[in-house]
């Protein structure tokens, strides 16, 4: 492992890696840190297409120690589909789909948790809590089941019920809230506050290894396209890890020398109903303020005070890219016809994405030619609601 330490990016504050750390003390989440010149020295992107085909191939930068406390179910890997049909009802012919809908937990939140959960056993966790929108709790309710670690999982009551389901199923102390997720991370804070150190609050960037599961898709984009980079990546955004990590891993495959200077433009999605980066970011604002009755049927990105919120903002300015929020009618619209066209079944949040990249190519702001990697970050198959089959006829 090349892990060196822990860093602040609001303040610039070190902190050990070798012990359990939530947020740095001025309050921001902490970022880990590699000792990126020795991984140059001991592996070669060639390597990795002679190992196994999930994100445990990119090991030297991931912060897992000991390959004993790896908790796995076989994730990443996720294929990249071309979507030539819709792609050129769009007016962008290069349209690439990530389908994040194929890993264990029918969720990107897989890759967070296998390693979060991975490296919170190596450090002697027993159980963890944390707030969710329901595919991360599912996810981490998983793999702590594979780990042998206890999980209290807090979410709304209007979660998608398969969540709730996949929770029970795992064995995880389940507590359903009146609310939306903020007020299921204050339940938890007073839980963790309560247990005298017995319970790790491993909620969205209140760990810093979560971020590392998820910045493997990054890898794994540059990887599939043959160690070259899309011009525009577009990422359903609510808490943003996702984003903040594919961001990560795209400097540090450059500070590698493994990729190009040029980097993608990143894109921010969110709804119309729930959009505080989108507001923060015309607004020219480095932080984000709360958004006030926030709805949407995209669930997973009904995240109204995100933590994330400067490390998400600084991302898309770096990359020069934008954020943008779109409506669930038109999410829906663009679900079901990106399905029929493509033989695809999106959950919400990508289907947000497509109708993103439709208006970002019809205003111009995604050019000509463009190469475009959208990221679908569940499986369609967990929110049937989104297909209507009333009016399928009886013969």
């Amino acid at each position: 492992m090349h892990l060196t330490h822990l860093e602040c990016p609001r303040c610039g504050q070190r902190h050990p890696a070798d012990k359990l750390q939530n947020l740095c003390e001025c309050g921001s989440p902490l970022l880990a840190r590699y000792d990126l010149a020795a991984v140059a020295a001991t592996v070669t992107p060639e390597q990795f297409g002679l190992r196994p085909a999930d994100l445990w191939r990119y090991r030297e930068l991931l912060p897992v120690a000991d390959p004993r406390f790896v908790t796995t179910l076989g994730e990443g890997w996720t294929p990249l589909l071309r979507a030539p049909a819709y792609g050129q009802e769009i007016g962008i012919p290069d349209l690439i789909v990530k389908d994040e809908g194929l890993t264990p937990t029918g969720s990107f939140k897989a890759r967070g948790a296998a390693v979060g959960v991975s490296r919170a056993r190596e450090l002697g966790v027993e159980r963890i809590a944390m707030p969710t929108n329901g595919n991360a709790g599912a996810a981490w309710a998983t793999y702590a089941a594979r780990a042998g670690m206890g999980a209290t999982i807090a979410m709304p009551l209007s979660a998608p019920t398969i969540c709730r389901r996949e929770c029970v199923a795992a064995g995880a102390d389940l507590r359903l809230v009146d609310g939306l997720i903020s007020d299921a991370g204050r339940w938890v804070a007073g839980l963790v506050a309560e247990s005298g150190g017995r319970v790790f609050d491993a909620g969205t960037l209140r760990e810093p290894y979560r971020l590392e599961g998820k910045k493997t898709m990054g890898y794994e984009i540059v990887e599939q396209l043959g160690w070259q980079v899309p011009d525009v990546i577009i990422y359903p955004t609510g808490g943003g890890v996702g984003l903040i990590g594919i961001h990560k891993a795209l400097h540090e495959l450059r500070e590698l020398g493994w990729v190009e200077d040029r980097l993608p433009r990143l894109v921010a999605v969110q709804s119309t109903g729930c959009a505080p980066i989108v507001r923060a970011f015309a607004a020219g604002e480095p932080r984000a303020t709360p958004w006030a009755d926030a709805h949407t049927l995209a669930f997973g990105i009904t995240v109204p005070a995100p933590l994330g919120d400067e490390l998400i903002l600084a991302a898309l300015r770096e990359s020069a890219g934008t954020a943008i929020a779109v409506e669930d009618a038109e999410i829906l619209a663009d679900l079901r016809d990106f399905a029929a066209r493509e033989g695809l079944l999106l959950c919400p949040e990508g289907a947000a994405c497509l109708t993103a990249a439709r208006h970002l190519r019809a205003g111009g702001w995604i050019r000509p030619g463009e190469r475009v990697v959208v990221l679908n970050t569940g499986a369609g198959l967990k929110y049937p609601e989104t297909v209507d089959v009333s009016g399928v006829p009886t013969v």
